[in-house]
């Protein structure tokens, strides 16, 4: 009985949210709250300038906040008081003189991605360009296209490049894509046909040719995508359909939908496991509206807004906010997988993802070329492992210069050798086999979800050669503050103090709140590990990223001729 009443609750708490994050109503209600905020700074510090505004937390890109006042103003809505009103207004001219003075100063464009902020202004210049008056008008226009120009430069420059990737354009592809797309707006608000003609042929060529058919744009290439990255190329394709109604940008929204729709994890967080980029990145704002021309778009739009919480929306996703309600595109929802008891995802290259009750598993035998570049990561990593009760226990994140960050490692020489040389993925109705070649050995994992409760790996591994040097890695999640227990009833606290514990030390399993893990084989956990930040080109610093590193040697030898299996690992995680 007990359990029937919780369910029943489970499914009114979740009908009512549902009902309290409907779109776009719930944009409005996080503009008007974030507005707000604005305002009080803005009527306390009226001399403040872009860098006092952007040196506070969670204001950085200061500028969006111009489209926030623009949207509430312009827009009617049943859950926007200040639409018409003429407070709103006031800080929309505000904000908008603001940077126009910044620019005049020579200060606007020194500021990292002003691009976005320009396409802000742009975009509340269109929108409100009746009530700027002759002066500001002229004024805002003079200083928008000062900006835009040398963009527009930059966009014609690379237009026929073979291919909009970083290593041909020498710049990410999402920042293209805004460039493009943001060119494209300014060449029709200003009537500027070469610009409109330009930013339509890049635009054009992201949907129709750019685009994998798993709906991701490569940064790095094509084999693999930059997920996080990805939300802000949809943003761009998104943005010029609303204006341009190509066809293949539709069709690109569509693809871009069911990618991002189910490799996001049940807390919102994007599925790193598949990232060549971003070991972690936050639920997104960008690109919802592009999203909501589509049923299952709609409700994933409102699934990711369900996680931002009014009156704490950092200024750049409180804009990005502001352009969803602008082209939002009411509409029925249905079912995403994150609701769903089971589903399944494989790609067309070797990656999937699986939902089982509240499992998520995600294997990856995505094999990418290594590059120096200190912002894409070796691909060396192939399973995560979510439940929605307790979260991400095995993370996928990948790294760089750091083989004990990765699922497998081998030691031949002096060198260390990280990433899989051959894969083969199955994920078929009846089983989940992730095949992965190295040098001197292969392995076949086998996840198998056992009941809600309990999820096993399997790893069977066999040598080609000596694999005394390698070894099995899972980058376990984590947090500083929380207790550990072992099999022989060791108990320790995650601190900034480094733990080893040996096989003796876990009598073959671990205890974290939440989930225990079984080992049948010896196994080796370190605490705390910092992986690679590609911000810093460094290690990370603090504790907030660290993970804790179980790893068991391999031992055993074979030939080329002769392959021998030697080894087989078992781990049972049981969540509780």
């Amino acid at each position: 009985m007990k359990r029937v009443f919780f369910v029943l609750a489970i499914g009114i708490l979740g009908f009512l949210r549902c009902q309290a994050s409907e779109l776009p109503s719930q944009y409005f209600r996080l503009l008007n709250v974030g507005i707000a905020q604005v305002e009080q700074v803005l009527a306390a510090e009226p001399s403040a300038d872009l860098q006092t505004l952007e040196a506070r937390p969670g204001w950085r890109h200061f500028p969006s906040a111009i489209l926030t006042a623009a949207v509430l103003y312009t827009q009617k809505n049943p859950a926007n008081p200040r639409f018409s009103n003429v407070k709103t207004l006031a800080t929309a001219l505000a904000i908008g003189d603001l940077m126009a003075g910044e620019q005049e100063r020579g200060q606007f464009m020194t500021r990292l991605d002003y691009h976005r902020d320009t396409y802000m202004w742009l975009e509340a210049y269109r929108l409100l360009q009746g009530k700027l008056g002759e002066e500001r008008r002229a004024r805002w226009q003079r200083d928008i296209l000062e900006i835009l120009t040398p963009l527009a430069a930059d966009v014609a420059q690379r237009q026929d490049f073979p291919w909009y990737a970083s290593p041909y354009l020498g710049t990410s592809p999402n920042h293209y894509a805004l460039w493009s797309s943001t060119i494209y707006l300014a060449g029709i608000v200003f009537g500027n046909e070469a610009w409109q003609k330009l930013g339509a042929k890049v635009m054009h060529r992201f949907a129709a040719e750019e685009q994998t058919p798993d709906g991701y744009w490569g940064e790095h290439s094509h084999r693999g995508p930059t997920t996080g990255y990805d939300y802000l190329t949809s943003t761009g394709v998104a943005l010029y359909w609303e204006h341009s109604h190509d066809p293949a940008a539709l069709e690109a929204l569509r693809r871009s939908t069911e990618f991002h729709m189910y490799f996001t994890y049940p807390d919102g967080m994007p599925v790193e496991t598949v990232n060549d980029r971003n070991r972690y990145w936050e639920p997104s704002t960008w690109g919802q509206f592009g999203f909501s021309h589509f049923p299952p778009g709609r409700r994933y739009s409102e699934f990711l807004t369900s996680f931002f919480k009014e009156g704490d929306v950092r200024l750049e996703d409180l804009g990005r906010l502001a352009q969803d309600a602008l082209y939002y595109h009411p509409g029925p929802g249905t079912a995403i997988p994150q609701e769903q008891s089971r589903s399944l995802r494989v790609m067309t290259v070797p990656a999937g993802i699986r939902k089982v009750g509240p499992w998520v598993i995600c294997l990856s035998g995505i094999i990418d070329t290594s590059t120096t570049n200190q912002f894409y990561l070796d691909r060396q990593a192939g399973l995560s492992v979510f439940h929605q009760g307790q979260g991400l226990i095995i993370t996928g994140a990948n790294s760089k210069r750091q083989p004990e960050l990765a699922t497998f490692s081998e030691k031949i020489g002096e060198q260390f050798f990280a990433m899989p040389v051959s894969s083969k993925l199955e994920m078929t109705s009846g089983r989940d086999r992730l095949t992965l070649a190295y040098n001197t050995f292969f392995s076949v994992l086998e996840a198998t979800v056992l009941s809600d409760k309990q999820l096993r790996l399997r790893f069977n591994v066999t040598p080609r050669g000596s694999i005394d040097n390698s070894q099995l890695n899972l980058q376990l999640c984590m947090k500083v503050g929380q207790s550990i227990e072992t099999g022989v009833g060791t108990k320790l606290v995650l601190g900034s103090t480094r733990i080893d514990l040996s096989s003796q030390d876990l009598g073959g399993w671990i205890h974290y709140p939440g989930w225990k893990m079984r080992i049948d084989a010896p196994a080796q956990l370190t605490w705390p590990v910092y992986p690679y930040n590609p911000y810093a080109n460094a290690p990370e610093t603090t504790l907030e990223h660290a993970v804790a590193v179980l790893s068991v040697p391999l031992r055993g030898s074979g030939s080329e001729s002769s392959p021998r299996r030697t080894l087989e690992i078992s781990i049972l995680i049981e969540a509780e």
